[in-house]
């Protein structure tokens, strides 16, 4: 496992970590919990994802039990939650203070530890003014509930704007962000944030690399049942796969899945390991409903070394979507 600092904090990540979006409570319960995380943590992951809003807290109790039960020493990991979906209530929502602080101590209870690692404010809050928000979260680090706090999907603006209260306010700014990344989704890791990571040292956790299942390549023929889009409310996701754009993707994949198959790779090691060719990505949280099929994508740590320069440019004539001005990574 390769490990790497989360932007220019002194905290190293494990360059692959696990998340629980969608899978814990979902589709995996106390015992495969388990037994997904011993997995990932004897192959060198360190970090474990969750949120609040992962199937109304459910998730954050699964994975509680299953670290709680496993035995794993607290200062070998690190664990993360999200604030934004905590209920229906208006308290229950948002980036308040309050909802902010009630959070924070609710995942602490599901999770069964004593203080959360990352915090991430899970969307942007536009009934919140930000500096609400950046004081709730120095509070938290203040008491010793978190170490670092980030955001999730907020704009460059925004997470500029929380840095300048931070500093005009003598408050913690925000260490990380969390943005979707994978072969269909680049700009905002490669272009609109570019700024970020020399002006604030931004770390990044990303999610999707894999884009919901559609670069595994098992959607070519069809939906399977066993699959995320089959899923009761995830309907929204397969509809993504069946309109018109989705049958474009569907195309490219196909023509990823030859490049693969050209450079002895299989398709979703190849996704995988594009996404840690980026040196700016943190860590790439992986979700895995089987064991086997985090078993696997661990292994794409293996295939970063066989994405040559030339692989990287046949990946972007294929995808056609480069930012205009990127960072560039990949040599």
């Amino acid at each position: 496992m390769e490990y790497r600092r989360l932007g220019k904090s002194g905290l190293k990540v494990s360059a692959l970590s696990l998340g629980s979006w969608v899978t814990f409570g979902k589709q995996v319960d106390m015992k495969d919990a388990r037994a997904l995380l011993q997995t990932a943590y004897d192959a060198g992951v360190n970090f474990f994802d969750n949120a609040e809003g992962y199937e109304a807290g459910e998730s954050e109790k699964i994975m509680g039990d299953a670290i709680s039960a496993l035995g794993l020493p607290r200062d070998t990991f690190a664990v993360s939650s999200k604030v934004f979906w905590g209920g229906e209530k208006p308290t229950q929502l948002g980036l308040s203070a309050k909802h902010v602080r009630d959070a924070c101590d609710q995942a602490l209870q599901r999770l069964k530890v004593d203080y959360l690692d990352l915090f991430f404010c899970h969307r942007p809050d536009i009934d919140t003014p930000i500096e609400e928000t950046v004081r709730a979260m120095h509070q938290l680090v203040m008491q010793g509930k978190v170490l670092y706090w980030g955001t999730s999907e907020w704009n460059a603006q925004q997470i500029t704007e929380a840095h300048r209260v931070a500093r005009q306010e003598h408050l913690t700014p925000p260490t990380m962000e969390q943005p979707q990344y994978n072969l269909f989704v680049r700009d905002r890791v490669e272009a609109e944030y570019r700024p970020l990571y020399e002006t604030y040292g931004l770390g990044t956790t990303t999610w999707s690399p894999l884009a919901s299942g559609l670069l595994t390549g098992k959607y070519l023929d069809g939906v399977p049942d066993d699959s995320r889009l089959s899923l009761p409310g995830y309907e929204w996701l397969r509809e993504l796969l069946l309109n018109e754009e989705g049958k474009e993707r569907l195309d490219k994949v196909r023509e990823l899945q030859s490049l693969a198959n050209e450079s002895g790779l299989s398709l979703t090691h190849m996704a995988i390991a594009w996404c840690l060719k980026n040196p700016r990505v943190s860590s790439v949280i992986l979700g895995a409903s089987r064991l086997s099929q985090l078993q696997d994508n661990l292994k794409a740590i293996d295939a970063v070394p066989k994405l040559s320069l030339d692989v990287m440019e046949h990946i972007d004539r294929i995808m056609a979507n480069r930012p205009a001005h990127p960072e560039r990574f990949g040599q």
